[in-house]
C-alpha cells in the first residue's frame, strides 16, 4: 500500500492506543492462569492477534467482545499428544515470550513465522535448549522445540533483548523448583522487564527482584551490577481483570508533530508507568536543546522517532543504537537511506547514530517502508513538513491499524493507493 501525504498542519487532541507491549504480557498471564480473566481496552495490531493465536494453540480459550478478551486459561505443561502449531506471524515479541513455554510439556511445539523472522537471534533460548538436551531446530519459517526445562539458575548477557528474560519469566514460576535468573552488566531495555513482572505480579506469580541493596531506580546500578531474579516454582497463575494502560511508544509519533509545526494534545496516557518509552517527552527536549549524546539503549522503539525529531530540529548524536539493527528493519541503516531522500545525512556507527542539522527537503523518490511499522509513522510525521508518498505503508497494522484515520482526524492530508481514504 501507498500513501501519498501533502504538507499538512495537525491539530487536536488524539487518544493513545491501548499499549502494545503490556497487551502482549496481560493475554500470556491470562492465558496461563487456572480459571477465567478478562482482559480490556486491546487493540487487535497484528502482533496482539499473532499472541491470541499461539494462546489459542496452546489450549486457552479466548472469546473477542469489542475491545475486551475473555481468556479461559490452560496449562502449557500438559501433554496434549499432538503437535501443537504456533503462528507468531511477524512478532519477535510472541516467539521470544512462547519458547520457553513451548519447552514445558515435553511434546513437539512448532513455532511459525515469517522468514524474516525466523532470522532474528534466538541463541539464548537456543544455548539453553543445548545444555539442558532439549531438541531446538531453526528452519526458514518455523522453530522447532521439544524437551522439558528444567529449573536452575540462568545467567544470560544483559545487553540481549529484554524479550528473552520476559519469555524465561513467564514460564520458571511453572516449574517444580525454584529458579533464578542473573542478568549480567550493562542492563539494556530494563523497563520492559520491569513491565514484565508487574504483570506477572497483578496474575499472583511472585519474582524477587535484587539489585544488591541498590534502588531499583538507580539506572547507573543496574548498568554496573548484576540483577537477580529468583523465581519460586510450583506458583499458579491466578484469574485476574485488567486493563491495558496507552502506549507511550505510540504516543511518541504524535507529539513528534508538534516539531514539526502541528498543535496535538495526547491523552489516555498513565502518569505512573513503567513504560520506558515515556522518555520520549524528555528526549524530545533533549534533542531541541542540543544536549549530546542521547542514549536510547533502555528505549530503542523509539529510535525511528528520535532520529525524525532530530531531522526537524538541526541534527542529534544517539548513543545505545546496537540493537536497532535486529528490529522489523535495520532501523538506524532504514532511516539513514529515507532521511538522504529528504536532505538529512546520517552516519550510522556501532553503537552511534549521528543525525546531521539540514533543510528537510521534498523527496524526489518515494519512500520506503522498508517492511517496519515504526519507520511508516517516523516518516509521516516527516512528510506533513515536506509531503511525499510511502511504499508498503500497510507496515502500520503491525502495531496501529489506525495509525492514518487518526492522522487524518487530526487534519493529515493523505490518499492511500491514489484514492482518498
Amino acid at each position: 500500500m501507498r500513501v501519498e501525504i501533502k504538507p499538512s498542519a495537525l491539530h487536536g487532541t488524539v487518544t493513545a492506543p491501548p499499549s502494545k507491549s503490556m497487551a502482549h504480557r496481560l493475554l500470556i498471564c491470562a492465558g496461563l492462569s487456572e480459571g477465567e480473566s478478562v482482559v480490556r481496552r486491546l487493540a487487535f495490531s497484528q502482533d496482539v492477534k499473532a499472541t491470541i493465536d499461539c494462546l489459542r494453540a496452546l489450549g486457552a480459550e479466548i472469546r473477542l467482545d469489542g475491545d475486551t478478551a475473555f481468556v479461559k486459561g490452560t496449562d502449557v505443561r500438559k501433554a496434549i499428544g499432538k503437535t501443537a502449531v504456533l503462528n507468531c506471524n511477524e512478532c519477535g515479541s510472541t516467539l521470544r515470550f512462547f519458547t520457553p513455554l513451548c519447552m514445558l510439556c515435553g511434546e513437539e511445539r512448532v513455532l511459525r513465522g515469517s522468514p524474516y523472522l525466523m532470522t532474528r537471534p534466538m541463541d539464548v533460548y537456543e544455548k539453553i535448549a543445548r545444555d539442558q538436551g532439549i531438541r531446538f531446530k531453526k528452519a526458514e519459517d518455523h522453530l522447532t522445540v521439544e524437551g522439558r526445562l528444567k529449573s536452575g539458575v540462568y545467567e544470560v548477557a544483559g545487553n540481549i533483548s529484554s524479550q528473552f528474560i520476559s519469555g524465561l519469566l513467564f514460564t520458571l514460576p511453572l516449574l517444580d523448583s525454584d529458579s533464578e535468573i542473573r542478568i549480567l552488566p550493562p542492563v539494556e531495555s530494563k523497563p520492559y522487564i520491569d513491565m514484565t513482572v508487574a504483570a506477572l505480579r497483578q496474575f499472583g506469580i511472585e519474582v524477587e527482584t535484587s539489585l544488591r541493596g541498590a534502588r531499583q531506580e538507580c539506572r547507573a546500578t543496574w548498568q554496573s551490577q548484576p540483577i537477580n531474579y529468583r523465581i519460586k516454582g510450583n506458583q499458579s497463575y491466578c484469574p485476574a481483570d485488567v486493563t491495558v494502560e496507552g502506549d507511550y511508544s505510540n504516543a511518541a509519533f504524535f507529539e513528534a508533530l508538534n516539531y514539526a509545526g502541528s498543535s496535538v494534545k495526547i491523552d489516555g496516557l498513565r502518569e505512573n508507568t513503567l513504560q520506558g518509552d515515556s522518555a520520549y517527552k524528555i528526549l524530545f527536549e533533549n534533542i531541541k536543546l542540543g544536549i549530546d549524546p542521547i542514549d536510547i539503549a533502555d528505549c530503542p522503539d523509539l529510535g525511528p522517532v528520535l532520529f525524525a525529531v532530530a531531522a526537524l530540529c538541526g541534527g542529534a548524536r544517539f548513543t545505545g543504537t546496537r540493537r536497532l539493527r535486529i528490529k522489523e528493519s535495520d532501523r538506524a541503516d532504514a532511516m539513514r537511506q529515507e532521511l538522504q531522500k529528504l536532505g538529512i545525512d546520517v552516519e550510522v556507527g556501532e553503537n552511534e547514530v549521528i543525525v546531521h542539522g539540514g533543510a528537510l527537503r521534498q523527496p524526489t523518490e518515494v519512500l520506503s517502508a522498508h517492511g517496519d511499522h515504526r519507520i511508516v509513522m517516523a516518516l509521516s510525521v516527516l512528510l506533513t513538513v515536506t509531503g511525499g508518498v510511502i511504499d508498503g505503508a500497510q507496515a502500520v497494522n503491525k502495531s496501529f491499524p489506525d495509525f492514518f484515520d487518526k492522522m487524518r482526524k487530526l487534519g493529515l492530508e493523505v490518499q492511500t493507493n491514489g484514492m482518498d481514504q
